[in-house]
């Protein structure tokens, strides 16, 4: 497994477990449960754009690297 990859996975593991803890402080001591959908969605979103992000710079960076001219 790359190195960004195993990255990647920590860096997602403390973010979905940081943005539960928000969102269920959220929906444990708040009146507006709306509130929580922000979080939640956030919790999600970033780590697959993140991903995306690093897989696209692996690709770029690799399709530069091997070529042999």
């Amino acid at each position: 497994m790359p190195l960004w990859t195993k990255l990647w996975l920590v860096f997602t593991v403390i973010w979905v477990v940081v943005s539960a803890l928000n969102a269920g402080t959220i929906l444990a001591f708040s009146e507006e449960h709306g509130k929580a959908i922000r979080p939640i969605v956030l919790g999600v979103l970033v780590p697959a754009v993140v991903y995306l992000l690093a897989w696209g710079w692996v690709r770029l960076r690799g399709k530069q690297g091997s070529d042999p001219d």
